[in-house]
């Protein structure tokens, strides 16, 4: 079966038209731009500056496309779309489209609205690349897990507290062992990242994070188009 861009279109209109009617999404991608705002206006270049970056990503990536798959088997439509002529690859990325560019709408309004500076353009923007198809790739294994939209909300706060906070839970933490583990989730990467280009540092001085942050890429696809088939097959 060849790729089709009408079939991924097609489930990019359908999500569009679904988006339109979830208050909940839409609720959910202002909380972002609330923070943008707040720290724009309170933390002029401080630690938190890049913390509106990092909470778009994760809110707007992860939790909206969990919703938007959760949505999918609340209604009962996510079986017919899993057994449908699309491929997974044609699902997956029909599925992730509008999350993708919600997303870097939101992370676009964020910088401007806390006023953050972005060092190095393209290396900046393949950061936010790498952890987009991350926390994506998350939020889809949370909508096929939950029953519900409310349910990822429950069973997504996890994610949110690793991946949105995990920075201060850091400082609150002893165990060298936890520390380090902590060290090579995204958000630390992405920090890492943001870190090194704002004292002019190059590609070679991050190459290391970015191969991290590939390596989990990787690894996320491959559990997302695990779990997608394991669920399209299942009874």
């Amino acid at each position: 079966m060849t790729f089709s861009l009408k079939r991924v279109n097609a489930i990019l209109l359908k999500d569009w038209k679904d988006l339109l009617k979830n208050s909940y999404i839409i609720f959910t991608l202002a909380f972002p731009l609330i923070f943008a705002v707040i720290i724009g206006k309170y933390d002029d270049g401080g630690p938190f500056n890049t913390f509106p970056i990092n909470i778009a990503l994760v809110i707007s990536g992860c939790f909206v496309q969990a919703a938007m798959v959760a949505e999918e088997k609340e209604k009962n439509t996510l079986r017919g779309l899993l057994l449908s002529p699309a491929s997974t690859l044609e699902v997956l990325i029909g599925k992730s489209a509008l999350s993708a560019i919600v997303t870097i709408l939101v992370i676009v309004a964020s910088v401007l609205l806390s006023g953050f500076e972005t060092p190095s353009i393209f290396l900046f923007s393949l950061n936010v690349l790498l952890c987009l198809i991350i926390y994506i790739t998350v939020g889809t294994l949370l909508g096929l897990f939950s029953r519900t939209v409310m349910e990822t909300t429950i069973i997504g706060m996890p994610v949110l507290m690793i991946f949105g906070v995990g920075s201060l839970i850091k400082s609150a933490v002893n165990n060298e062992i936890l520390l380090k583990i902590i060290s090579f989730l995204p958000n630390e990467q992405f920090e890492e990242i943001i870190s090194q280009l704002s004292k002019n540092g190059g590609l070679s001085d991050v190459i290391n994070n970015f191969l991290i942050l590939v390596v989990w890429v990787l690894v996320m696809l491959a559990i997302t188009f695990y779990t997608y088939g394991k669920s399209r097959f299942d009874k």
